[in-house]
């Protein structure tokens, strides 16, 4: 690196200056990444045979999978009763909870899902 300042305060602080400019350009290069990657999986999501409301037949329980890759759980009067996210590997379904709880499911076929002992059907 050429001397451009003779003071050593000064060569500090361009020095301080330059290192941050450096560290500032890959944290973002970072936080792009991470934005695209979240980007393009709920951008696969929303293509998902699987997104949609899922129903028991008696109507108790109500699963709205959205694109974004989370769920919102109603149960009977209770709407929003639990939610969290979801992951779906060919037919099988894993659901974490935001309160910590796991659960899990198989689709069946396009209009039903098996969770937790119930069935559920496309709405």
């Amino acid at each position: 690196m050429q001397r451009i300042f003779k003071s050593p305060v000064l060569q500090f602080f361009a020095a301080v200056t330059m290192a941050g400019a450096a560290t500032s350009s890959s944290a973002t290069d970072g936080v792009n990444r991470r934005d695209q990657q979240q980007q393009t999986s709920e951008n696969r999501m929303q293509q998902h045979p699987y997104i949609g409301m899922w129903v028991t037949d008696d109507g108790r329980v109500r699963h709205e999978l959205l694109p974004n890759g989370r769920y919102d759980e109603a149960r009977g009067n209770r709407e929003s009763a639990y939610r969290g996210r979801y992951e779906v590997t060919g037919s099988h379904i894993e659901y974490w909870d935001d309160t910590g709880f796991t659960a899990e499911g198989d689709f069946v076929d396009g209009n039903t899902l098996h969770h937790g002992g119930m069935v559920l059907r496309r709405r």
